[in-house]
């Protein structure tokens, strides 16, 4: 692929992850290091710096077989056509394979239902998770079917018009109806498993929220994410003194109402279609955990 650049000074690597590529910026520089990316004809480097009118060569190599074993499992899906499918995860799935989580994981379940027909965009043939959500978090997941879809889908999440919405519980009484919370996430200084509101090594977090309903001690809410942080409605519920419902990692450290993992939803999804451009919104209703803590809270009134 050939790309212009169009930005004097832009470091090439940032250029190429903002590019219709769809790629992250991990993803470019290990392009880089396997020599598929040129500038000027030469082999280019991450830090290259561009002038406008400068040509980037792109040679996206042929996707490598990943060593993950298909599984049959259940999947709640809610929508699918030839470019994309959205999945309803439940509560307790791991996404992608980890230490401990190898074969029992959401693309384990993809590469059993859909094989080959998921995009290979980052150089692997693998299911193409466009976002993630925590294992402990239910709800909606886009699965991209093609690279094209693949592309368009993260383009929409960098530039924020996917719109994400979730329901959430967290604890104590938010004294306004809504808000916004603008801080930015980066990674725990002590402790790497967690992220953290910090100025050092982060990235720009926004959240928005309103209130659903309010109960004794708790409140309902409801949150729009404008940026796609590790953990960002947990990390920032939390930063105002408000964490999540059962977060033990960024909350209260004992359960509470029966809860030991958090009380988080991701009920919508908005987005264009990434093939004609037609708004696609999909919706989840609210799983069963979700609905027991709210009778809870309704007899505790």
């Amino acid at each position: 692929m050939r790309l212009i650049a169009d930005l004097a000074g832009e470091r090439l690597d940032a250029f190429l992850a903002r590019s219709e590529l769809g790629l992250s910026r991990s993803a470019v520089q290990k392009l880089m290091e396997e020599g598929c990316v040129r500038l000027g004809g030469r082999p280019g480097k991450k830090n290259d710096r561009l002038n406008v009118g400068d040509l980037v060569e792109v040679t996206i190599p042929e996707p490598k077989a990943v060593d993950v074993a298909p599984r049959e499992m259940p999947l709640d899906i809610v929508y699918e056509d030839a470019d994309v499918v959205v999945i309803n995860k439940p509560k307790g799935l791991v996404v992608h394979p980890a230490a401990g989580h190898q074969d029992d994981t959401l693309v384990n379940g993809l590469l059993y239902a859909m094989g080959d027909s998921l995009s290979g965009i980052n150089g692997e043939l693998r299911p193409g998770i466009v976002h993630r959500i925590d294992k402990d978090t239910s709800g909606l997941l886009a699965v991209a079917k093609n690279d094209l879809a693949h592309a368009v889908l993260a383009s929409q999440l960098k530039d924020h018009t996917m719109a994400r919405t979730y329901e959430a519980i967290v604890c104590g009484n938010l004294k306004e109806d809504r808000g916004t919370v603008d801080a930015p996430i980066g990674r725990h200084p002590t402790d790497r498993k967690r992220m953290c509101v910090t100025e050092r090594n982060s990235k720009p977090a926004v959240t928005h929220w309103e209130v659903v309903k309010r109960y004794r001690g708790y409140t309902h809410i409801r949150c729009r994410l404008e940026t796609g942080r590790t953990h960002q409605i947990r990390v920032h519920m939390a930063y105002i003194g408000h964490p999540i419902l059962g977060d033990t990692v960024y909350g209260h450290k004992k359960p509470e109402l029966g809860q030991d993992s958090q009380c988080l939803h991701a009920g919508a999804l908005c987005f264009r279609h990434p093939r004609d451009g037609r708004p696609v919104m999909v919706f989840a209703p609210l799983p069963a955990y979700f609905q027991q803590v709210l009778e809870k809270l309704e007899k505790m009134q």
